[in-house]
């Protein structure tokens, strides 16, 4: 018997196993359906993206947020039947809405959130039972639709989607006030209105009947298990990142805790959407300020504020292309109903429940104006679609509730999507947001420039440049900085109240700095425990002046 050397037989090897995997995998690369996938979902991608590239390059587009131009190019492509993928329920649920539920989370501020817990909890669970009895009532008394459409319309329609208002909002300087009241309500009322649907789904299938004591027991479990799993998975990967700092793990531990959270609480039978929210509120106030340095929070943020602008960017277009116009003319009665009731039943949740909320907090009150702004700015979105064509096909009434629900939909976010900033400034509600830019600006040049100084004076010790050459750089930049504190000092006349916003940013900055020290003493291994912060209730939240 000849020996082979050990080279020959590793390339043997290598080619045997090289052969073995092009008999295996050849197949599966040649398989039609996988590049017909890619191609749909790179043309869904191309469209989505160069859309909303356009709307921030062509001055006559920047007015409309760019998910709503999305929305009208996909019913462009609807209207010449042009259909890009199909929109399933699973697709929105399980793909599109974990990461955008995540986001919103992430970037909420816990402060402000708290101290608006009692209007949000109200407007989001009060407000969605509001909604789907006025739907069911109005529903079956003036439009005459079975109890099934009734019942699947109105918790389907119960929840409310803002993404174009709340990016609305911030892009024109808006209170965070009402920000944070409309971003609250819609992540909690997805979840309860998710509860709510399929709950009343065997009611509508007629396999279950209605229990109210029965009712509230399973909305307790869904909800319970929800915050139980979120605060499990959230304050694990918050402890867990404390122990190293690498910024590429510590994104992808946020982003399979998006997915693997409403997964796991969706399996063991709680409410995903809950649970992901929950994660990402604690991951995004606790989590990236006691295990994530500043520039891996700052990492971490653009990543999920790419993701978001990703996947609105085609759920959005994907919701216009799956239009059908012959079933929203077949059901105009019902839809026209349905706009009618939904406005009334909001307008009524929103400012009663609002005067309930100025009544019993201790928290500064809920203005009319800024309630009709909620009342308005209460859009339909992915998660209403996804609840209508999740519907069993076996319901004879399948069709009518996803008809009623795209009209309904299509209403709120292009007439009152397109017309809340109009609003807004009648309302007298239009922020400051330009004039803060602008102070930004000045800020960050006054703060380059005596960088650029304090550069110029340690070449001057050092002996590495001629003093004649520095001190005339140093003249030229102390001129710009005399020019710039002017600006400063001009706007600030002009604009009082942009001294509170300055307090704020260093507040923001201070408590920054405190917890990053925390964090640097654990990653070190000085501190076991997370200490408690100082500053939270010492620091003032407005400018003493």
């Amino acid at each position: 018997m000849i020996a082979l050397p050990d080279s020959l037989l590793t390339a043997s090897a290598i080619a045997d196993s090289m052969h073995w995997l092009a008999v295996v995998v050849e197949p599966e690369l040649k398989d039609p359906s996988i590049e017909a996938n890619l191609r749909q979902f790179l043309l869904v991608l191309s469209v989505s993206l160069g859309v909303a590239t356009l709307s921030r390059v062509l001055s006559i587009l920047r007015n409309i947020p760019y998910t709503l131009l999305l929305l009208l190019v996909g019913l462009g492509l609807a209207v010449v039947d042009v259909r890009l993928v199909n929109l399933s329920p699973e697709l929105i649920l399980f793909i599109f809405l974990p990461p955008l539920l995540f986001e919103a989370a992430w970037n909420i501020q816990w402060s402000r959130l708290k101290s608006d817990f009692v209007p949000i909890l109200l407007y989001a669970v009060l407000g969605v039972i509001i909604c789907i009895m006025g739907l069911v009532f109005g529903l079956q008394q003036l439009a005459g639709a079975s109890l099934a459409t009734a019942l699947l319309v109105g918790a389907s329609l119960s929840a409310t989607d803002p993404v174009s208002v709340t990016a609305l909002f911030r892009e024109l300087g808006v209170d965070k006030r009402l920000t944070t009241l409309m971003e609250g309500e819609s992540l909690f009322n997805d979840g309860v209105a998710v509860v709510a649907f399929n709950l009343l789904l065997g009611i509508a299938l007629g396999i279950e009947q209605f229990d109210v004591t029965l009712t509230i027991a399973r909305f307790g479990i869904f909800v319970g298990l929800g915050i139980s799993l979120g605060g499990l998975i959230g304050f694990g990967i918050s402890f867990l990142t404390q122990r190293f700092d690498i910024p590429l793990v510590e994104q992808s531990l946020t982003l399979v805790s998006a997915y693997g959270t409403y997964i796991v609480a969706e399996e063991l039978g709680g409410s995903g959407v809950i649970a992901v929210v929950t994660t990402g509120l604690i991951l995004g106030n606790f989590g990236s300020r006691i295990g994530m340095n500043p520039r891996t929070r700052l990492v971490v943020s653009e990543f999920w504020e790419f993701l978001a602008f990703f996947v609105n960017s085609i759920v959005f277009l994907l919701i216009g292309d799956q239009v059908r116009f012959e079933y929203l003319i077949d059901y105009a009665d019902t839809i026209l109903w349905a706009i009618a009731i939904i406005l009334t039943a909001r307008a009524f949740s929103i400012y009663s429940l609002g005067a309930f909320s100025n009544a019993v907090t201790k928290s500064e009150n809920i203005s009319i104006p800024g309630q009709t702004v909620l009342w308005w700015g209460g859009l339909r979105g992915s998660v209403s679609v996804a609840l209508a064509l999740s519907v069993p096909e076996s319901l004879a009434d399948r069709q009518e509730i996803i008809a009623v629900v795209f009209g309904v939909m299509l209403f709120t976010l292009l007439v009152q999507g397109l017309t809340t900033q109009p609003l807004l400034s009648w309302l007298n509600l239009l922020g400051d947001q330009p004039t803060r830019q602008r102070y930004t600006q000045l800020v960050a040049h006054r703060v380059a420039l005596n960088r650029v100084l304090d550069r110029l004076r340690e070449l001057i010790e050092r002996q590495e440049v001629d003093k004649e050459f520095a001190r005339y750089q140093i003249a030229l930049v102390e001129g710009q900085l005399e020019e710039l504190q002017e600006d400063l000092t001009k706007l600030q006349r002009s604009n009082p109240e942009i001294l509170n916003f300055a307090a704020e940013q260093v507040r923001n900055e201070l408590l920054a700095i405190e917890s990053d020290t925390y964090a640097e003493f654990i990653r070190a291994g000085q501190l076991k425990d997370e200490l408690a912060p100082l500053l939270q209730d010492v620091l003032p939240q407005e400018n003493p002046a």
